[in-house]
């Protein structure tokens, strides 16, 4: 499978507005903007961390006439694009078929690939039929690459892909997990990407499902977002001037001094709100099977199967699908029970910590928690307790654990500011925060005095405004000379 995240904020390829991007009307009304669709199983890579352990077809795989039937559901539901995965989505024998009816109902149409053996002639029938671009999974630099993916030669064919898919004016982005591995190959492969004509960089955390579960040595451990979140602040910032967009998939992050820059693409009133699982995004499989989110466990999330009920019921009546529009601070556990955040964020990414613990609710891949347990000389660390069954989207059970730091005292833990609890309205359907700008964390709109950097908030506010106004001077001068210099240096 390729393990993408469902996030409004993850969008693959991009125009002016994305098309998953959530309204007002989307939230209140939970509409289905984006669905993922494992359209096969089939699979011509042998990836270690598959979640879905892909590489022969499901058992009753949707037909033709069949998945016709539900892509004209989705769009009588809203559903505004659509991204099809695998296993490898091309190697289903009707992939055109389903991405021209697609388009044809005027639903953006992509595809998250592993790439191998997507040439040229396949890249154009998809643009023929409507596909809009494609997603290439790359997991590092090539031999990192090749071994994770199970076949030499793979990178070579995902790079290609992508520079081929660019030469034909498709969108091209790159979709990166982030294992034990791999955060020393970031920059080398963001160098690279940008070559081949990358114009959004997915990025997240390798999740512990299915095959992912039997190579745990590939998962990265919680405390390693200390050297991972500054290094993608610096890559954000410079894709930025270098034409990549990077975006974060919903098990990265978690406020932090870096959630303001990228969470919202540029826009500082936006931050993480929690789960979007069953509000806005459905993941199908391909027998059928209904999920509120693509990467979900299927025995606990699985919420019926479009082949016996209409898709619209299943979305409006079916619980399983449900429960991130139910959910409340009351699910959480262990260390997000407590936590400032605790009902803006919900736990974070439900796939991570189910997939970890077999319930949500406690998520260890959190910037803002490995901050404040850092500070007191702690790490948190996972481990293996038992094995997956030999099944897609699996999942086996970890344990979180807690580990002095080397060579530093173990301090006792400060008091956090109490979890507050939102007033949702129809015109204020999720969590909003304001960013204390005294250490660009975010804090309830209320509040007067910073509950993580004790700052004046006002005065912060008042500081900063000032800075602002210079910095912006500046550059407006600097503009202006250098368009004086221009201007000479033509007239030469």
């Amino acid at each position: 499978m390729e393990q993408i995240l469902a996030s409004e904020s993850s969008t693959p390829f991009q125009a002016s507005q994305p098309a998953r991007a959530r309204t007002l009307s989307d939230l209140n009304g939970h509409t289905p903007v984006h669905v993922v669709w494992e359209i096969t199983l089939s699979c011509n890579l042998k990836c270690s961390h598959c979640g879905s352990r892909a590489g022969k077809r499901r058992v009753g795989e949707l037909s033709t006439e069949e998945a016709f039937s539900v892509i004209d559901q989705l769009a009588a539901l809203g559903t505004r694009e659509i991204t099809l995965i695998g296993g490898e989505a091309f190697l289903r024998k009707d992939w055109l078929q389903l991405v021209e009816r697609i388009a044809g109902h005027g639903i953006r149409v992509g595809m998250q690939t592993g790439a191998r053996n997507l040439n040229t002639a396949r890249l154009e029938a998809g643009k023929q039929a409507g596909l809009f671009g494609i997603g290439v999974s790359i997991d590092g630099m090539k031999d990192y690459h090749d071994r994770v993916r199970g076949v030499i030669g793979s990178w070579n064919d995902a790079l290609r892909a992508m520079e081929t898919a660019r030469s034909l004016g498709l969108g091209v982005s790159c979709n990166t997990q982030i294992g034990a591995e791999t955060i020393d190959q970031l920059e080398p492969l963001f160098n690279r990407i940008i070559e081949a004509g990358a114009t959004h960089w997915q990025l997240q955390i390798t999740v512990a499902m299915g095959n992912a579960v039997d190579n745990d040595h590939l998962l990265l451990q919680p405390h390693r977002v200390l050297e991972l979140m500054p290094l993608l602040n610096r890559l954000y910032h410079e894709g930025q001037q270098r034409g990549l967009l990077l975006t974060f998939g919903n098990n990265l992050g978690y406020f932090g001094p870096f959630e303001h820059h990228w969470r919202g693409l540029g826009d500082e009133t936006l931050h993480w709100t929690g789960c979007a699982a069953g509000q806005n995004v459905i993941g199908l499989e391909a027998d059928g099977t209904i999920k509120g989110c693509p990467s979900l466990a299927t025995e606990t999330y699985g919420g019926g199967n479009v082949r016996d009920t209409a898709v619209a019921e299943l979305w409006n009546t079916s619980e399983a699908l449900h429960f991130g529009r139910m959910r409340n601070i009351d699910s959480l556990w262990g260390h997000c029970r407590t936590c400032y955040y605790a009902d803006v964020c919900r736990g974070g990414c439900t796939w991570t910590s189910d997939s970890l613990f077999g319930k949500p609710g406690n998520n260890p891949y959190c910037h803002y928690r490995a901050l404040k347990l850092e500070k007191r000389g702690i790490h948190e660390k996972i481990r293996k307790v038992a094995a997956a069954p030999d099944k897609p989207f699996a999942i086996g059970r970890f344990e979180l654990y807690e580990e002095a730091i080397p060579g530093r005292q173990v301090l006792p833990a400060e008091p956090e500011a109490a979890p507050r609890v939102a007033e949702r309205t129809s015109s204020n359907p999720l969590p909003e925060l304001d960013l204390c700008r005294g250490c660009n964390e975010y804090i309830w709109p209320d509040e007067t005095e910073c509950p993580h950097c004790h700052a004046d908030v006002a005065a912060a506010a008042k500081k900063y405004a000032v800075e602002e106004a210079r910095r912006q001077a500046v550059m407006t001068e600097l503009k202006s000379v250098l368009d004086r210099l221009q201007v000479l240096t033509s007239t030469a």
